[in-house]
């Protein structure tokens, strides 16, 4: 899984990786099958509509001190 984000903190878990840091675009990955990063997923589940149970990408960032870059956002 692979995040891009303006910021990250400076230790990230040994399961997140920066890839790349080019122009201020962060790539971020994640090895989702590290045993650290399945206890933060539990922590964080959630039901996200009824019946789907899952994580917010905000919340795993927020967790993280990871700013993610929203593609929604209109200029």
């Amino acid at each position: 899984m692979k995040f891009y984000a303006t910021s990250v903190p400076q230790a990230l878990p040994s399961w997140a990786t920066v890839i790349s840091n080019k122009a201020g675009l962060i790539e971020v990955e994640i090895n989702d099958e590290d045993p650290g990063f399945h206890s933060i997923i539990e922590e964080l589940s959630t039901e996200i509509e009824p019946g789907i149970i899952g994580v917010k990408a905000s919340d795993l960032c927020q967790i993280l001190s990871i700013e993610m870059i929203d593609t929604n956002e209109e200029n």
